[in-house]
């Protein structure tokens, strides 16, 4: 097996000429993975992780797509959310993969852990290959390729297609920008760097629709404005209303349209009221509860969310408690204000 190599980009005060060097850096590695994907013969897997959201699936089937032009046998392991049912081709997905893949690479994308990669036994692997965007991730695999300055994991599987020399269209192209605009909040979010501009308008000269894509993503069936009702009658405040929550429970998980809720971003909803700092989304799975939580104001939900043995972005991150939902929110609260205390005082608002 060969070494595992490394590169995690992780940019804080650097200097132009610093910050130039990993630049370079992470270009040398994109051209490192990049003609060791060009040389392997053997057959390829890909996966996400679990709960794949639009740049999980976006970045998989990007470059699930380039690695068949290049003439690779791939495997998708891969369970698309309702929302984005329209973007996989027929054929293209298994939802799990039950043999070895002694004989395989492992391609794992936009996974921060080597625990939340779905669909498939890691352990199996002949090589893995880990790319990724989280600021967290634990560089698991033999090659890992890290950079948590770019907005979505999309926009590296669009850097190392180019590497590999695959020329774009839609069926790449579209993926891909799903990719970037829902990891930017459709290019609102502050992670909305010039370099996910210059992405979004290079894949926009493939031709693609803009305003079909973008309307697209945005349908809902009927079954999901009820279960908001329902989400939106849980809403409360708390810390002297910094703090916006809500819950999804076991028993809306039962009613019409449950398989929904693991996949609709309620959160983006309540993370918009004014005068808070935070957003919380409980949902509730028997014994434990998924959080999700989003910040500003210099508030750190990765920092929170790590502290609940979670992970993810500075104003984005989750976790899974293993405990009931009420326990859960006072678990969170006092993370929270804990976080409160210690966040920049100019941002205290």
């Amino acid at each position: 097996m060969a070494p595992r190599t490394v590169l995690a980009v992780i940019i804080v005060f650097m200097t132009s000429n610093e910050q130039s060097n990993v630049e370079s850096n992470y270009h040398e590695k994109l051209t490192e993975i990049a003609n060791f994907l060009l040389g392997w013969q053997g057959p390829i897997v890909l996966a996400t992780h679990v709960d794949p959201d639009g740049d999980a699936v976006g970045s998989t089937l990007t470059l699930n797509r380039a690695l068949k032009i290049m003439g690779k046998s791939t495997i998708v392991s891969l369970v698309v959310p309702n929302f984005l049912e329209f973007l996989p081709q027929p054929n293209e997905l298994v939802p799990q993969i039950d043999f070895s893949l002694a004989e395989s690479l492992l391609i794992t994308l936009d996974a921060a852990t080597a625990s939340r990669v779905a669909g498939v036994t890691m352990e199996s692997a002949k090589m893995t290959i880990n790319i990724d965007h989280h600021g967290t991730n634990e560089l698991f695999g033999d090659y890992s390729l890290i950079d948590p300055n770019k907005a979505a994991t999309a926009l590296i599987i669009k850097d190392l297609v180019e590497h590999l020399g695959v020329s774009w269209n839609q069926d790449l192209s579209i993926p891909c920008l799903t990719g970037i605009l829902t990891d930017t909040g459709f290019l609102t979010f502050a992670n909305t760097s010039p370099d996910a501009l210059q992405a979004v308008a290079a894949l926009l000269s493939t031709g693609l629709n803009y305003a079909e894509l973008t309307d697209r993503l945005q349908w809902r069936p009927k079954e999901y404005y009820v279960l908001l009702a329902q989400v939106m009658s849980t809403v409360d405040f708390a810390l002297d209303d910094r703090v916006i929550l809500a819950r999804v429970t076991d028993q809306m998980r039962s009613g019409p349209g449950g398989a929904l809720l693991d996949s609709e971003d309620f959160i983006g909803l309540i993370r918009y009221a004014e005068g808070t700092s935070i957003a919380v989304l409980l949902k509730e799975r028997g014994t434990t509860t998924k959080v999700s939580i989003r910040t500003r104001h210099g508030v750190s939900a990765q920092k929170i969310c790590l502290g609940l043995g979670g992970g993810g972005h500075i104003v984005a991150a989750g976790a899974t408690v293993d405990a009931d939902i009420d326990a859960t929110q006072d678990l969170v609260l006092q993370a929270i204000a804990e976080e409160l205390e210690e966040a920049p005082p100019n941002n205290k608002q």
